[in-house]
This record gives C-alpha cells, structure tokens and sequence, in this order.
C-alpha cells in the first residue's frame, strides 16, 4: 500500500463541517537503547551539536531509536498489517551483537536529520535486516520495506545548514532485541506493539 497522502496538517471534516487534524499512524521496526546507551548517545548528540555549531531542534532520549525497516503511514492503525508483521518478526532468528556509534553527520531535507552513525555496520545488524525483509515480504508486507539500509540514530533536527560530519566519543551498544512500534505523527512517545530477544 502506498503511504497515505495526508501530511501532519492536513484537515479533516467532522459531521458539523469543523476541521481537526487528520491522524497519520506509523509504523516501524527498530532497535531500542536501554537507559544506559540512551544517556551514552545523549553525551554525543550534545557534544557533536556543539562541534557542528548546531541550531537545532533536539529529540528526546525516550525517542531514541534505530529504525530496522519502515511500515508506512496510515490514517488508522492497521491491525493487519501489525499482524503480519509480528508473524514475520516471530520467524527471525539472531543474536546479540556489539553495535558502536562512532560518527555524527545528517541527511539532506527540509530540516536535516543530525544523525549518529557507525562507520562499520556490524554483519549481525545487516543479517538481522536481510532476514526480517525476507520473513516480511513472506508474510505479505514487503511492499512497505527498503531496499537499502543506512544504520542511524537521529538526535535533531537542524534548523540552519547541513551540518559538517564529526567524529564522536564511540557509543557501544550491545543490541540483545528489536521491537515494533506504533505512533501517531506528532502525537508523543513511542507504543511498544512486540518485541523479540535475539
């Protein structure tokens, strides 16, 4: 299904001709940091937004995550497409993997994502998304997967320039799980649907 064509301020008519803005429901895999790493990746979004002189908009170390593969946007939670993906995540098999974030850059847009990056993307962490691509497009929800896969965390969201790549104090992350969520476009934290040890 293609992604919705509603954008976070489009407009929805009640039944009195009143406007309210429209929900868009997202959802994604991702590996989530545990308390310890989420403060290690906070230390080094601060330091490289000093380093980058950075104006920007700072995210919160609750939303930190790792996106594994992107589901789409939904004007409504789509159970069946939940459900194919808790099958699909249920047939994948792993271990746990050391994961360092050593680099900070950003991605072209209309705010540049300031991103941390690894240098090195660890075998296991490309093997966990080969393998959960598959097992999602098996269970029928490959029309919403990539084809590609850049490792990041997004700490900010810049509001001048694209901001120069830096090196950073490595953030070592033993990643032991992965985990579906669910949220509603500028609607607050993340809803944990699953999640799976490796």
């Amino acid at each position: 299904m293609p992604r919705s064509s509603h954008s976070p301020g489009s407009q929805q008519l009640d039944l009195l001709g009143g406007g309210q803005p429209a929900q868009i429901h997202r959802l994604f895999f991702a590996l989530l940091p545990d308390d310890a790493v989420a403060r290690q990746i906070e230390t080094a979004a601060a330091a490289a937004a000093l380093a980058q002189q950075l104006r920007a908009r700072m995210i919160r170390p609750s939303r930190y995550h790792l996106t594994l593969h992107f589901l789409g946007d939904h004007p409504q939670l789509r159970t069946d497409i939940v459900n194919a993906a808790i099958d699909a995540a249920g047939k994948v098999r792993g271990g746990p993997f050391e994961l360092l974030l050593d680099s900070a850059s950003a991605f072209h847009g209309r705010e540049p994502p300031c991103v941390l990056r690894c240098e090195q993307t660890p075998a296991a962490l490309q093997t966990l998304w080969q393998d959960l691509r598959h097992a999602l497009t098996l269970a029928g929800a490959g029309m919403h997967v990539s084809r590609s896969f850049t490792p990041h965390v997004t700490y900010a969201y810049s509001r001048s320039a694209l901001p120069q790549a830096v090196a950073i104090e490595p953030v070592c992350w033993r990643v032991d799980g992965f985990a579906l969520l669910h949220s509603v476009v500028g609607g607050g934290e993340y809803r944990i649907l699953d999640r799976w040890r490796l």
